[in-house]
């Protein structure tokens, strides 16, 4: 039971604590405003070069956008302790690492999967993008796992957060190579070679695959492969997440750079 109320109340505390003080004002520009654009740019020019239709890009670019909350926001709320003064109170507790990091990710894998569905419903009112109504629990769980398979590279971010002075540079670094290598505007097997070698290695290339499948009328048991490649995915990076989280917390303490900004 502590482990459950670390992983789920704590996880949600830290969340709403990290982000409480901000106006709701600012969820608008940055995760209704953006991806819609977004969206808008790839589907035009799409349509003007004659490649591709709306679906494929809003596919692609909706599931594409759940990384912003998915890497900043599970930077941040490691990252924000650190600057807050409060990372050491956390690390000194005897709470174990896994829930006490997983659990901040919860609330992280809901926002992302938010961000995704304001793009695939705003294709659905407003671009040519039809999705029949059986298709659509097996959409909603390939965007939970897209979303889940990003906070996953988030953590390790997160991680990566404790050494660097400024994270966000390295989150817009992260976006734009998922951007480019998972498909998101560029099918995968249009890509040079080694691009699309690295590609399956990514998060999301898996998923906005399986997803535009999916929206194409295709059963959850098709693309069960796809799904389970992108949980592999996501696992990996969570686990070097967490590991590098630990290598790098018992180097901040031997240094004495645990809260050093």
């Amino acid at each position: 039971m502590t482990t459950l109320r670390i992983l789920l109340v704590g996880g949600l505390m830290s969340y709403r604590a990290m982000f409480n003080w901000l106006s709701p004002w600012i969820l608008i520009p940055s995760m209704i405003v953006s991806p819609i654009c977004q969206i808008l740019l790839f589907a035009y020019i799409g349509r003007s070069a004659g490649v591709g239709n709306d679906e494929f890009y809003v596919m692609g670019n909706a599931l594409n956008y759940a990384a912003i909350p998915c890497l900043f926001a599970m930077s941040a709320t490691i990252e924000g302790e650190r600057e807050g003064r409060t990372l050491s109170v956390v690390l000194t507790t005897p709470a174990a690492r896994i829930p006490l990091f997983l659990g901040r990710a919860l609330p992280v894998i809901v926002n992302g999967w938010a961000v995704a569905m304001v793009g695939v419903v705003f294709g659905l009112l407003v671009l040519d993008v039809h999705i029949p109504g059986s298709s659509w629990p097996a959409l909603l769980l390939v965007i939970t796992v897209a979303s889940a398979s990003c906070t996953g590279l988030g953590l390790a971010m997160g991680a990566v957060a404790l050494r660097v002075r400024e994270g966000a540079v390295l989150g817009n670094v992260l976006f734009c190579l998922l951007l480019v290598f998972s498909g998101v505007s560029v099918a995968v097997d249009d890509l040079p070679g080694w691009m699309a070698a690295v590609s399956p290695w990514f998060p999301l290339t898996h998923a906005i695959e399986a997803a535009r499948e999916v929206a194409d009328g295709a059963a959850l048991a098709d693309v069960i492969g796809l799904v389970v490649r992108e949980i592999g995915v996501g696992a990996l990076y969570a686990a070097a997440g967490l590991l590098l989280l630990r290598w790098l917390e018992d180097q901040s303490r031997r240094h004495a750079t645990l809260e050093r900004v």
